[in-house]
């Protein structure tokens, strides 16, 4: 994979891996998933449609609101509803800004030059009616490839997860390949994701320490990566214990929950990067319903933060 000039740092505000922080100061390390499949929303009572699944993630950010600091919203389950769907989601985001929530949109999107710039326009640009505070992206064409969205994103103070070890079975085979050549030559996919991640966030860290003219404190980069929660991370050549201790990498968790991960694996799972996961729970919190679903959270909750102490 090869590396390409690192984006921009700019911003009077605070970047996305700071206030990442703050929120799991505040509030922990959970993350509620607003999935609106077809079997919870008649579970819920709803109709399968975008007026449904509008009902469902407002319900689900007026639940999440002053218990967890963040919410992801799956895209794919409103895109489903094209142009209404749409509708429905960006007025599920205005009411999780509106409620002071950090917002993950899970869409996975990638691309390159232009094509990625625009849809981070579309994701990232002050009043934007999709706007989020992250996004999750592929960069199967490259880290590089996404350079233009790195860009956008950190001048507008927003974070990205880019997919390193997903859960599913059919990526294993891609994603444990080894680069052939270049400067990760001889680590697997995954692992020269993350380490290309990792060297991003360490070149920003210290360009911001130099523009400011002070010693930065230890905190999380505002790039992260998704390392699925039910999977042997050895065995796609990393090694957590060998994780960034001065810019740490932040890392979108999936798994936990209905998917079979265990919340106290969650330290022996991450290691050196268990301080930086955002425990992403979406089906295994949803399921309890819309009468009981804040009492799920709180359940969960502090059940994560046993684990953290």
């Amino acid at each position: 994979m090869t590396r390409s000039p690192e984006p921009g740092v700019t911003g009077s505000g605070l970047s996305f891996g700071d206030r990442l922080a703050g929120v799991f100061a505040e509030r922990g390390q959970l993350c509620v998933g607003i999935d609106p499949h077809s079997w919870l929303l008649s579970d819920w009572n709803l109709p399968d449609t975008a007026a449904g699944a509008e009902s469902f993630g407002r319900a689900v950010v007026a639940a999440a609101a002053g218990r967890v600091g963040l919410v992801k919203p799956q895209v794919a389950f409103y895109e489903r509803f094209g142009s209404a769907g749409f509708v429905a989601l960006e007025r599920v985001l205005a009411d999780a800004r509106q409620a002071g929530l950090l917002v993950i949109g899970d869409a996975k999107r990638g691309d390159l030059g232009t094509s990625a710039l625009a849809y981070a326009e579309a994701w990232f640009s002050p009043g934007s009616p999709l706007e989020v505070d992250a996004l999750t992206l592929a960069a199967y064409m490259g880290v590089g490839s996404l350079d233009s969205s790195l860009s956008l994103a950190a001048a507008h103070g927003k974070g990205v997860f880019l997919l390193a070890a997903t859960s599913n079975p059919e990526a294993e085979h891609i994603q444990r390949a080894i680069v052939a050549d270049g400067s990760y030559a001889g680590s697997s996919v995954a692992r020269a994701i993350l380490d290309d991640v990792g060297e991003r966030n360490a070149r920003v860290g210290r360009a911001t320490e130099m523009a400011a003219s002070v010693r930065a404190v230890t905190g999380l980069g505002s790039i992260g990566v998704v390392l699925g929660a039910t999977l042997d991370l050895a065995r796609f050549g990393i090694d957590v214990h060998q994780a960034p201790t001065e810019f740490r990498t932040p890392v979108l968790a999936p798994g936990f929950g209905h998917q079979g991960g265990n919340i106290m694996d969650l330290i022996s799972i991450y290691g050196g990067y268990a301080d930086g996961v955002i425990v992403s729970e979406s089906r295994s919190v949803l399921s309890a319903g819309p009468h009981r679903i804040e009492e799920a959270i709180e359940r969960r909750v502090a059940e994560v933060g046993a684990v953290r102490g």
